[in-house]
């Protein structure tokens, strides 16, 4: 049995658990701890409790932060910043297609990190041995998806609100266009998508509170509405189905717009009847 707490090191990012190995922290704590990438400050989210499984072996909390500790973070600020300027030229200078998002050092500068988007796999040893040899220290390269790297930038949705990834999403839930379909939005990929150029996650916000009773649809009814709104443009509601009453007043209606459409073409054929193509007689030799 062992005491574990909860620590975060991101504002929305994953929470680890640590044991506190006789170290007397509470939620909230700032405290230094060795993770996966190296030597970082972390905050107790999740007060203390007890671990039966001894097989999982977890890391331990070495200490909590000091001002030492502090003002080291500061410093590394400045570095970070100037790896990202540096990292920055190399890349226009080598005309790489990426993207570079931010840069992250360790507590004891042992290693750089640095996060990028890129469409395609990109070959950065050249680019690896220019942060070496300017930094003296170890470098890591990190591609991560567009959706994260609007979590580190931050930005303003068209809510006028900061992004809810940059406030307290952990997770990203996939997000697909029937979520519009099914809430009666405009499909209009430049309002539903995000800053991230991805769908908006708060289109599944909606979705999943609505019943289950009014999202249930027929899959030719939603097939025809589609069609009419290409052709007709007609705002229908796809959450009110059809009673059996109205169902026949519906197919005559729809019978009616064949035949006015069937009409309407006949009509403009015998105004613009097709021009026949003249035939001219077959060409004969000289001397026939």
């Amino acid at each position: 049995m062992s005491e574990i707490v909860g620590i975060r090191f991101k504002q929305c990012g994953k929470i680890y658990d640590f044991e506190v190995d006789g170290a007397e922290v509470e939620k909230g704590d700032l405290v230094v701890v060795e993770s996966e990438l190296g030597l970082n400050i972390g905050t107790v989210i999740e007060g203390r409790h007890i671990e039966e499984d001894q097989e999982n072996k977890r890391k331990k909390i070495i200490r909590k932060a000091t001002e030492e500790d502090l003002l080291q973070r500061e410093e590394n600020k400045k570095l970070e910043a100037e790896a990202k300027a540096f990292c920055l030229e190399r890349i226009m200078a080598r005309g790489l297609p990426m993207k570079l998002i931010c840069t992250e050092a360790t507590l004891d500068r042992k290693r750089i990190i640095f996060y990028f988007t890129a469409e395609k796999r990109i070959d950065f040893r050249e680019l690896v041995k220019d942060l070496a040899s300017r930094f003296k220290t170890r470098i890591e390269m990190r591609q991560i998806g567009v959706r994260d790297g609007a979590r580190m930038i931050g930005s303003l949705g068209i809510c006028g609100r900061e992004v809810c990834c940059k406030r307290f999403l952990i997770t990203f839930e996939p997000v697909s266009i029937k979520m519009a379909k099914k809430q009666e939005l405009v499909l209009n990929t430049g309002k539903l998508s995000g800053v991230c150029g991805r769908l908006m996650c708060c289109l599944g916000y909606e979705y999943s509170e609505t019943p289950q009773e009014n999202t249930m649809l027929l899959e030719e009814e939603s097939l025809s509405v589609t069609e009419e709104r290409e052709e007709e443009i007609a705002v229908v509601s796809t959450h009110t189905l059809l009673s059996g009453e109205e169902r026949p007043a519906a197919e005559a209606g729809q019978t009616a717009r064949q035949q006015e459409k069937q009409e309407k073409k006949e009509k403009r054929r015998k105004w613009r009847p097709k021009r026949r193509r003249k035939k001219f007689p077959p060409k004969t030799e000289p001397g026939k």
